[in-house]
């Protein structure tokens, strides 16, 4: 016969889907995690995910599951990678395809229900042993998430509508591991069109600063003719 194995074992295979949310705060970029309440890896952090149901499609699946453990609606989710090691679920075979969506995360009010017992919003860099493969999982989705804002303004859709040059300074920092001087981050950006507010900081100890927002509407095809200023 051609086949190796019986036919039928081609489709005793499950898929997952597995939700990662990247949000901004106090100069961190952070993902959202919950706590398992079931077993396998029973109190092990994790990033949302579960099984999808045989009747249902990719986009639907995603859209249930952060609902289900994080509470979280209309949450537009990009597909950013499918990881398949036939060993990475103790169960049997589990094929997981990753999601990802970028959140402001002032914005969002997150609750842990169904089988999520806890949920935080964790530094990427502080992260420590996730359930499953998820450590992997979540390394090669902010690496995309790094290429793809040294491309293009997407970490418009991380900082608050209204940030400091200071906030967007250390969100660049944080990405690329590297500590700008002042003088220079501000020369580097001077090509992005950003809309000064005359309201200032509220609640800091120090001197407030200026808010700024992004023109969005306006300005985004002529960022994109141009280069995006953080190109590697």
């Amino acid at each position: 016969s051609m086949y190796r194995i019986d036919f039928n074992d081609f489709f005793t295979s499950a898929f997952s889907v597995d939700c990662i949310l990247f949000g901004y705060s106090e100069g961190e970029i952070k993902a959202l995690l919950i706590k398992r309440a079931m077993q396998p890896f029973e109190n092990l952090w994790a990033i949302p995910g579960d099984l999808v149901y045989p009747d249902e499609d990719l986009p639907v699946a995603a859209e249930r599951i952060l609902r289900e453990l994080t509470g979280l609606t209309n949450i537009p989710m990009h597909q950013a990678h499918t990881f398949g090691s036939p060993l990475r679920h103790p169960q049997g075979r589990v094929i997981t395809i990753a999601y990802f969506a970028l959140v402001r995360i002032e914005d969002v009010s997150i609750r842990a229900s169904s089988w999520a017992n806890e949920i935080k919003w964790e530094p990427v860099l502080e992260v420590g042993e996730l359930a499953f493969d998820h450590n992997e999982i979540l390394d090669a989705t902010f690496d995309r998430l790094k290429k793809q804002l040294s491309i293009e303004p997407i970490c418009f859709e991380l900082l608050p509508e209204k940030f400091t040059l200071n906030e967007f300074q250390l969100l660049f920092e944080y990405v690329k591991g590297i500590a700008y001087d002042k003088a220079n981050f501000r020369k580097k950006i001077k090509g992005i069109p950003l809309v000064p507010h005359t309201e200032k900081q509220t609640n800091v100890k120090h001197r407030p600063a200026r808010l700024f927002s992004f023109d969005g509407q306006n300005e985004l095809e002529r960022l994109e003719q141009s280069e995006w200023i953080f190109k590697m």
